[in-house]
This record gives structure tokens, C-alpha cells and sequence, in this order.
């Protein structure tokens, strides 16, 4: 367990060096597949309405955020407020509430997703620093525990999907992993803003999670890319 909060700008130091960087780590090569696909505009992605099932449960590592992202606006567009109970999620629409409960001490808190993340593998959701002491995870900074949705949003914004693949702090390496990637249903590289920025790298387009997941097991098999995951695609990182 980690001592210290644990803020999303480390998060996606620690996802960085763990996969290509310039000057540190271990290279990858990737192979391109043998049936390469042209990459595709995402004007060609009609995005189908996604539908969230109360009751819903998933299971796994929370971590929070808070400085420097308190004040910055989230991925839904509001402001952050790391007081208010809200969090992060990878593919749940924004504005869906879901019910937080640490595995560790059965201690509960509900929040609004407004926000996207966590970018590490095996972590679940980011909670703000309101939502984390509701259920006592400020001290070791992540838990173990079991999110449950409990109401989608009213008006859910239509939705796909896609495998992230890497996170880069040098942009000429993510746009050579994106060109790399492009034979997967097409890539593109999305800055996250922080200090420094890092470059999201996001292979395919998908109109379900399930077609995402399958798709990333395949990166997985054929790229040497056990990290890759899925994440959900929002109107901001395909500019529409």
C-alpha cells in the first residue's frame, strides 16, 4: 500500500515507465499484423446509445486525486471540486452514480462520475479526496473495492470504445505507437494535461465494451501489450 495520496499526474508517471519512453525502459517491438486495416476517420463511427444497468457491480483497486487537479475541469467539462463526492471512472457515462464500498472495512460512499480514469492497469476508479475519507482511503492512498451502479445518467451522451495502449511523456513516441496501432480499426494520441503532459495512446473504435474487450485481448496476444485496457472514447478525444 502506498504511504502517500496517491494524485493522477503519478499515476500515469508510473503507467509511463512501464511501458516505451524515451531513454528509460525496456523496448518493445511491435509487430504489425499480417491483415493491416487502413485507419479510419471517426466520422465513419456512428456513436450508438449505451445503456447502464442498475445493479451493475465490478470489483477492484480505487486510488483518489485531489492537488493538482482540484480546480482544473474534468472530462465531463465541470470544475473539479476534490470536496465534492464525484470520481473517475474509464467507461461509465458521465453523471451515472454508483455506489463505492472499501472491501476493507465495508465502509460506503456514493458518487457522480464526472471525470475519466484511472489510466493504470488494475485500478478501477479515482475518487476524489471527499469520496476517498468517506471510506477511509486516504492514508494508504488505494483499496480493494466493489463499485455498484446505482442510477444511469438521465440524458447519457451516446458512446464508444476503445483499448488504450500506452501512455508516452515524449509526443514523438506516442505518435509512432498511434501509427503503429493504426491497424487495429485506427489510433490516435490524446494529451492529458499535467506536469509534465502525457500522451494517451487509443487503438480502435468500437461500438460495444464487449467488441473492446475482445479487441484488446488480441493487442494483448499480438502486440506484447499485457496493459492495454479499455477505456471509453467521449465526443472530446475524437473531436466531435
Amino acid at each position: 500500500m502506498l504511504s502517500q495520496p496517491m494524485d493522477r499526474a503519478l499515476f500515469c508517471m508510473l503507467a509511463a515507465t512501464a511501458l516505451v519512453l524515451t531513454g528509460c525502459g525496456k523496448k518493445k517491438v511491435r509487430v504489425a499484423p499480417v491483415a493491416s486495416a487502413p485507419a479510419r476517420s471517426a466520422r465513419q463511427y456512428p456513436r450508438p446509445q449505451q445503456t447502464v444497468t442498475p445493479g451493475t457491480t465490478e470489483r477492484g483497486i480505487a486510488s483518489w486525486y485531489g492537488h493538482p487537479y482540484h480546480g482544473r475541469r474534468a472530462a465531463d467539462g465541470e470544475i473539479y471540486d476534490m470536496e465534492t463526492l464525484v470520481a473517475a471512472h474509464r467507461t461509465l457515462p458521465f453523471q451515472t452514480m454508483v455506489r463505492v464500498r472499501n472491501l476493507t472495512n465495508n465502509r460506503t460512499v456514493d458518487v457522480r462520475i464526472i471525470d475519466r480514469g484511472p489510466f493504470v492497469d488494475g485500478r478501477i476508479i479515482d475518487l476524489s479526496h471527499a469520496a476517498a475519507k468517506e471510506i477511509g482511503l486516504i492514508g494508504p492512498g488505494i483499496g480493494q473495492v466493489e463499485l455498484t451502479v446505482l442510477a444511469p445518467p438521465v440524458n447519457p451522451e451516446p458512446g464508444l470504445f476503445a483499448v488504450q495502449v500506452g501512455v508516452f511523456r515524449e509526443k514523438a513516441n506516442a505518435d509512432r505507437e498511434t501509427q503503429a496501432m493504426n491497424a487495429y480499426g485506427g489510433a490516435l494520441s490524446v494529451m492529458r494535461p499535467g506536469n509534465p503532459p502525457v500522451w494517451r495512446v487509443l487503438a480502435g473504435r468500437e461500438n460495444s465494451q464487449e467488441a473492446a474487450e475482445n479487441l484488446a485481448a488480441k493487442i494483448r496476444s499480438e502486440q506484447n501489450v499485457p496493459e492495454a485496457f479499455v477505456v471509453r472514447l467521449d465526443p472530446q478525444d475524437t473531436g466531435r
